[in-house]
């Protein structure tokens, strides 16, 4: 699958070579199908901004990659056009903050 950017009104950024994943710039209904570089994948789901599907088939534990990174690991199989949250990744990111406290040293 080729790489692509797009500034059209496609919906769609595939942000890096072999991303698995692809990020929705307007909110995509389900049943849309998209192109992505030459291959026309069909959404499952309904896909909002800013949010993630499949462009590839990702194997439960296989890494999924955005922008060229891995941003977690597939917990259940993924079809190409299929919705890529939490409820089919665990995130690989640690928490950085945290809503408690911070104790000080005196």
């Amino acid at each position: 699958m080729a790489f692509f950017q797009r500034t059209d009104e496609s919906g769609v950024l595939h942000l890096a070579p072999g991303d698995n994943i692809a990020v929705a710039t307007r909110e995509l209904a389900a049943g849309s199908a998209v192109d992505i570089g030459g291959a026309t994948i069909e959404l499952g789901s309904s896909v909002d901004v800013g949010h993630k599907f499949a462009v590839l088939p990702i194997a439960s534990g296989e890494r999924v990659i955005k922008y060229g990174a891995p941003i977690g690991v597939a917990t259940t199989d993924i079809a190409p056009g299929e919705y890529v949250h939490i409820h089919n990744l665990r995130s690989d990111y640690l928490p950085s903050y945290t809503l408690e406290p911070v104790e000080t040293q005196e």
